[in-house]
């Protein structure tokens, strides 16, 4: 009875019908948050739809479809107001032109006969009448397909997108954080005109209320022209990082392709397809989105302090076991990276209560200790205490209750929800920032428990840190995670 009711109040729902094309993708995924808290009806289109379950709210609307499988969209579009275009191919392992003319002329089409409105797309800033990298040129092509359908599309065209997550920005923070010397080819002198994620959000949501009817190409950026170099620099100084760039003449686009892929292999495959743009100047030349638009944007130095602020309040705020699988996580030997974090989880089951599994880790630290290679938490203390830091030998206050603010050993705590989580921040000298969390979950019989490691490193002594320190914390964090699980058991036994 209550999913026929939930049928029909969508089926009268009079708002405008919104769908959303890469709700996946870094842009996308960040726009429907803002789509949703905005209270839009709204449609998600995915080739995996199961992929948006956790992040999309419930009454958003998910369907499949491939904009490489003209068939799939009829019904996608069907009663669609306005359609948001953010698909791009660049990851594929194919000529991403073609598949990106392909998906273009799909979606034209499909939103032409179902008698879409309005398209909203993102592609890149570049002059249209020079010699334009195979990534601008193609952002700029699938523009003007989706203009000749007839529908009406609003066009952004954009430089660097500062946020964390972005790939533009996380190949800059990967350059920087790792190369205390960059030996840099002349791209990082090219000017670019950075926008914050926040305000390309803005615009993008801003632009519903534009009068039906209108196409046009609004050119948008902070308020700073900055070239790669000076990005990086000013990352290098908010992150208490002395760097030094050299510019060389010699390095090649194809050089500085294969250059960037032996520093940063994590973004090798798309980044040597990105590298040919960023000889390109991308700075505005038409300031008519700053007189349609309401936004006001800001400037490169405080959409980098943004960037490494949401990171924190994005670790704050959400479970890691829920980003595991997003997009911005890159697997590799010593944990998951995210953006310029790591993070090494693990799981364990065990047969009690939610209440029963949480009570050892309430108790974590002090007297109790650490339930596994005790003596190698000590001499980490000592070695602490050596370096001027904590050390061990504040304990632990309350024996039975952690509470937020309080020093634990050469932790403090965090976070602490009763019978479900507990974060401590690490106070010892590290060349980053530490935390390790613990989350239970479950019912009365069966429960699991999360344990996670997040570390921050800062530039190439604190990568090269953590992953000196790999094989011991495998050893150390699975023991410990062990550990928990027996005293559990134990507690379960008594109850």
């Amino acid at each position: 009875m209550q999913s026929d009711n939930s049928a029909t109040t969508k089926e009268n729902d009079q708002r405008p019908l919104i769908l959303l094309t890469g709700a996946t993708g870094y842009i996308g995924g960040r726009l429907l948050k803002n789509l949703e808290q905005s209270g839009q009806r709204l449609r998600c289109l995915a080739r995996h739809p199961v992929a948006l379950r956790s992040s999309a709210a419930t009454d958003t609307e998910l369907v499949a479809g491939d904009v490489l499988d003209p068939a799939s969209l009829g019904v996608s579009l069907q009663r669609v107001d306005t359609a948001y275009y953010l698909v791009h191919s660049m990851g594929s392992g194919g000529d991403f032109e073609i598949e990106d003319r392909q998906a273009a002329q799909n979606f034209a089409n499909a939103a032409r006969q179902a008698g879409v409105r309005k398209i909203i797309y993102v592609g890149g800033l570049g002059e249209s009448d020079e010699k334009l990298s195979a990534h601008l040129r193609s952002r700029h092509e699938v523009g003007r397909i989706l203009r000749e359908s007839g529908v009406p599309v609003i066009e952004f065209r954009a430089s660097i997108v500062i946020g964390s997550g972005s790939l533009s920005f996380e190949m800059i923070r990967a350059l920087t954080e790792r190369l205390p010397v960059m030996i840099a080819p002349r791209w990082v002198e090219t000017p670019a005109q950075p926008i914050a994620i926040e305000d390309l959000l803005a615009y993008l949501v801003e632009a519903l209320e534009l009068p039906a009817g209108q196409t046009q190409i609004f050119e948008i950026g902070g308020t700073e022209q900055a070239s790669y170099g000076e990005i990086m620099e000013e990352y290098a100084r908010q992150r208490g990082l002395r760097r030094f760039i050299i510019p060389v003449p010699l390095l090649t686009p194809r050089l500085s392709s294969l250059w960037l892929g032996f520093v940063t292999p994590l973004y090798a495959r798309i980044g040597r397809k990105l590298i040919e743009s960023l000889r390109h100047p991308t700075v505005l030349k038409d300031q008519s989105a700053l007189r349609v638009f309401k936004v006001r944007p800001r400037g490169f130095r405080e959409a980098i302090a943004r960037a490494i602020l949401n990171e924190d309040q994005e670790l704050a705020q959400t479970r890691w076991s829920d980003a595991l699988s997003s997009a911005g996580a890159q697997r590799g030997w010593g944990g998951v990276r995210f953006g310029a974090r790591i993070v090494d989880s693990r799981i364990a089951h065990v047969k009690c209560s939610p209440a029963d599994a949480f009570a050892p880790i309430r108790r974590i630290g002090g007297q109790t200790g650490w339930y596994y290679g005790d003596w190698l938490w000590r001499l980490r203390g000592w070695l602490d205490l050596l370096v001027g830091g904590v050390g061990l030998r504040r304990g632990r206050r309350d024996p039975e209750l952690p509470n937020v603010g309080a020093p634990l050993d050469f932790w403090r705590v965090e976070t602490f929800e009763p019978e479900r989580r507990l974060r401590l921040a690490a106070e010892m000298k590290l060349p980053g920032r530490a935390w390790l969390e613990f989350e239970v979950q479950g019912d009365n019989e069966t429960s699991f428990i999360r344990q996670t490691a997040f570390f921050d490193p800062v530039g190439l002594s604190g990568l090269l840190y953590w992953y000196a320190l790999v094989p011991l914390h495998q050893f150390v964090f699975a023991g410990m995670l062990r550990g928990i699980v027996a005293a559990a058991m134990r507690e379960g036994r008594r109850g």
